[in-house]
């Protein structure tokens, strides 16, 4: 019977050395999803923009329409 059965180093193949950025969650995978995350935010912007010029535009023209006068 074998000595030392309770010592798995060596065990299981080799790992990926990390570098001190991809160990705290910052790899290549990280920077396309603060990509993605600023295309979608860029988008949501673009929207409330839109929004709030189509607002704007709609009050004006029934603050025209409205009949002056009380």
């Amino acid at each position: 019977m074998a000595k030392s059965r309770n010592n798995l180093l060596g065990v299981g193949g080799q790992r990926k050395k990390l570098s001190r950025a991809e160990q705290q969650g910052a790899g290549p995978s990280r920077n396309a999803d603060r990509q993605t995350a600023e295309e979608k935010k860029q988008e949501l912007v673009r929207k409330m923009r839109e929004r709030a010029q189509s607002s704007a535009a709609s009050d004006d023209s029934a603050d025209q329409d409205a009949p002056a006068g009380s």
